[in-house]
């Protein structure tokens, strides 16, 4: 058979690979790998998110600086003559010097522990009183000091009532156990807000922002993924403050670890969108540093982070309650300290949840992409 005769071989052709298809969630898992990656180029994070909380822990700690207040606030528990210290105490040279409250021992010590009253008095049988107060709490010792003094002055002689006084600084009763989960809630609010609205506000400076809105990216994914990168930071700043905490100041955690770590997730996802809400629209790094501060300011003061809010005035209780960092504090301090299941903490996370929904929706319509 001649050459021309034979039947040509074709060459065999590899099928073209399909186009791989991105899933729903895969540009959002992109953008949070990316942002990662750029918080490792940032070693100031390391110290503002992990070590300054600790140190400033230790430092109040140790130091059990004196905390703001307005006249001591003392609780009589209702034991059979609790009526002689109330009345002796309105007969004393300033009686309004003093926040008295009368409730059942439990509900009293319980507010003591909490930080809510500097003082307890207990009546006991020989008609006389005991003092509850905790030594290393400054307003603690002085109102002992003033509520001893008022009282002797009032029965008409110095020491002419039998008392006694009771130290109570096991774990659980100090002001470090109050100030810790504070700090947890207080650091959850500053990363949150100051690492996301200065990440925003520089991407918009340097036109990144402008670009990434060129391309076929989800809007909701990009600010999402923003938002949630606190998370991974938020589970090592939590674990490192906590555990900073037993291990230094022997703290007692009665509640669970998942309780509280779902606590701290709301509450830096909570921020994450208030910082997004306060970036929104800032062009300079100056513009956003005053937004942040106006916004932080009023829940460092009010929200109870180094002291008990229950020392304001009661007709604003309510406002402050409504704030996002009062509600967080609450909820650590209450499932920290107490033990308290997350269902029972419902109102707090709701406060929670409206504030970081709100800010978010709000976020992604006012935005500002260039």
């Amino acid at each position: 058979m001649s050459v021309a005769q034979q039947t040509p071989t074709h060459t065999e052709r590899t099928p073209p690979t399909p186009p791989r298809e991105n899933g729903r969630w895969s540009g959002y898992s992109h953008l949070l790998m990316a942002r990662m990656l750029e918080l490792k180029r940032e070693p100031e994070v390391v110290f503002w998110v992990f070590i300054f909380p600790l140190l400033l822990a230790l430092g109040l700690g140790i130091a059990f600086r004196n905390k703001p207040g307005n006249a001591p606030s003392v609780a009589i528990v209702q034991f059979a003559g609790w009526q002689d210290a109330q009345t002796l105490l309105n007969r004393s040279p300033q009686p309004d010097r003093f926040k008295v409250k009368v409730l059942n021992e439990d509900a009293a010590r319980q507010g003591f522990r909490l930080g809510k009253y500097d003082l307890v008095i207990e009546p006991d049988s020989k008609g006389g009183f005991t003092y509850l107060f905790d030594p290393a709490r400054p307003e603690s010792v002085l109102a002992k000091s003033e509520v001893n003094d008022a009282l002797q002055a009032a029965a008409g002689r110095k020491e002419a009532i039998a008392t006694t006084t009771r130290s109570s600084s096991e774990p659980g009763s100090r002001y470090i156990d109050f100030l810790i989960p504070g700090l947890l809630g207080m650091n959850l609010m500053n990363s949150g807000m100051w690492g996301i609205g200065f990440a925003l506000v520089d991407m918009r400076q340097r036109k990144l922002l402008k670009r990434f809105v060129g391309t076929p990216m989800r809007r909701t994914d990009f600010l999402m993924a923003l938002a949630s990168s606190r998370l991974i930071l938020m589970i090592i700043e939590v674990g490192l403050l906590l555990l900073f905490g037993i291990l230094f100041f022997h703290m007692r955690v009665l509640g669970s670890v998942a309780s509280i770590a779902l606590l701290a997730a709301i509450g830096s996802l909570t921020f994450g969108g208030v910082g997004l809400l306060t970036a929104s629209r800032a062009q300079k790094i100056e513009s956003v540093s005053g937004l942040i501060n106006l916004v932080m300011m009023p829940m460092w003061i009010f929200s109870g982070v180094f002291f008990s809010y229950e020392r304001f005035p009661t007709a604003i209780h309510p406002l402050i309650k409504a704030l996002p960092l009062t509600a967080l504090n609450d909820a650590l301090r209450a499932s920290i300290l107490e033990g308290t299941p997350i269902l029972h903490q419902w109102p707090r996370l709701l406060v929670m949840i409206i504030w970081g929904g709100l800010s978010f929706v709000l976020a992604l319509k006012w935005f500002r992409w260039t």
